[in-house]
């Protein structure tokens, strides 16, 4: 199974003050499969990371030990996040959803680990595909 990871888990996984820690911690020792992402939400999971040099380090080790594989945006693909970004502003979609829902789109990924199910029931990718929201 792929699977895209989203800001909240990521920090939940670090930080065992969020509330859904134990709940993502579960998740993850049960996920059998690779997960995805992109350095848009590395950088957004570091930002909110950022009272603690260990909890970056060990965000920044998900990729390093292979956890979590960084999906480079193209060119071409930062003209599609913007595209999507105009077509929810409304929500609106930050750049970090963009580039996620662009990402799904390329390697056909459905599944994403999110807690924000809103804006994620909301995005389609592909041929208006719905995204299956884990944990």
């Amino acid at each position: 199974m792929k699977i895209l990871m989203d800001t909240g888990p990521w920090v939940a996984l670090i930080d065992r003050s969020e509330k859904k820690h134990k709940e993502c911690s579960e998740w993850l020792k049960q996920f059998r499969g690779r997960i995805f992402s992109t350095e848009a939400v590395l950088t957004e999971v570091l930002y909110l990371l950022n009272f603690s040099y260990e909890a970056q380090a060990t965000a920044i080790d998900f990729v390093l030990k292979g956890t979590v594989t960084l999906m480079p945006l193209s060119v071409e693909n930062l003209e599609k996040a913007k595209q999507l970004m105009s077509k929810y502003k409304d929500i609106p979609m930050d750049f970090a959803d963009a580039s996620l829902v662009v990402i799904a789109n390329d390697l056909g990924i459905s599944h994403i680990a999110t807690l924000d199910k809103k804006d994620f029931g909301i995005y389609r990718f592909g041929n208006k595909k719905h995204f299956v929201i884990l944990p």
